[in-house]
């Protein structure tokens, strides 16, 4: 029996998805008795609670983040409980104790920010960032098949991985989605820009334009990968300008992985220099 890369399985399922619900899974059922769909990061059988191409162990493997986060730039916090102090005069549990008081609706209002102590001495250049997990295991993993691979069928449920853990706290105004620019050797070199597949579905589920034309990368850079946290900072300087089209809008930008933060504080500082009204950061990995 041949087993068939997850990649060229993925595109056939992929087809399936015009089909009812009930024929479609039917048939990748089939396809995977025939023909086994191999995960690109583990090389096992996809199998149960997949997430094509990813098989269902690399999916539930990934390191999530889970809040609470900083409200400036996404970095997952511990944050202590904090207990209600007893009331006066007693406990309020038959002691003569002045009776609990139940808040109402009115009572509640919106929890104050809570910075994580970087934010605190100085904010990012972008007004928030969100990542969906740690850049490490299968996701790294991933990532990497993605970029280097040329698993492009894997931007897929990346994206999904990054709507499902930020989508639900993403700002309602936000206007449009544009992807981090790669640099054009290696585009050129790798054939697609990873940042631009994940914003694409991102911007399908969402609803919002992709606007790919909004940033562009105006220098050549070093690959960041090889350089300190001083050095990335200096390398991207001025690297990037925004279009007149960003000027009073709340622009997402979408990258695949966030390290120093060097790369989107720059692209956020073009952004903000062309007229931006606000500037938003949601990348598939962080690097803690």
């Amino acid at each position: 029996m041949r087993a068939v890369p997850a990649l060229e399985h993925a595109a056939s399922r992929a087809r399936l998805t015009a089909l009812p619900p009930l024929a479609a899974g039917a048939l990748v059922a089939a396809l995977d008795l025939l023909f086994p769909a191999l995960c690109p990061v583990c090389g096992a059988p996809c199998g149960p609670g997949r997430r094509d191409p990813l098989c269902g162990a690399c999916w539930a493997g990934i390191p999530r983040i889970e809040p609470p986060c900083c409200d400036a730039c996404g970095l997952p916090l511990w944050r202590p409980l904090r207990v209600a102090a007893a009331p006066p005069g007693g406990d309020g549990a038959g002691d003569g104790g002045a009776p609990e008081r139940v808040s109402s609706p009115a009572d509640e209002c919106p929890p104050p920010p809570v910075f994580c102590p970087r934010c605190e001495a100085r904010r990012p250049a972008y007004d928030w960032g969100r990542a969906a997990a740690r850049y490490e295991g299968p996701l790294r993993e991933a990532l990497h098949a993605l970029k280097f691979g040329g698993r492009r069928a894997l931007a897929r449920p990346l994206a999904d991985l990054l709507l499902e853990q930020c989508g639900a706290g993403l700002p309602a105004d936000v206007t449009a989605v544009v992807p981090v620019p790669l640099a054009r050797d290696r585009e050129r070199a790798r054939g697609f820009n990873q940042a631009g597949l994940i914003a694409e579905r991102v911007a399908r589920r969402l609803g919002l334009p992709l606007e790919r034309r909004w940033l562009a990368r105006v220098r050549a850079t070093a690959p960041q990968s090889e350089l300190a946290a001083e050095e990335r900072r200096t390398n991207v300087r001025g690297a990037f300008r925004a279009a007149p089209d960003v000027r009073g809008r709340h622009v997402l930008l979408v990258d695949d992985v966030l390290t120093t933060g060097a790369t989107l504080s720059e692209c956020a500082r073009a952004a903000a220099a062309a007229g931006a009204a606000r500037v938003g950061v949601l990348t598939v990995a962080r690097v803690l």
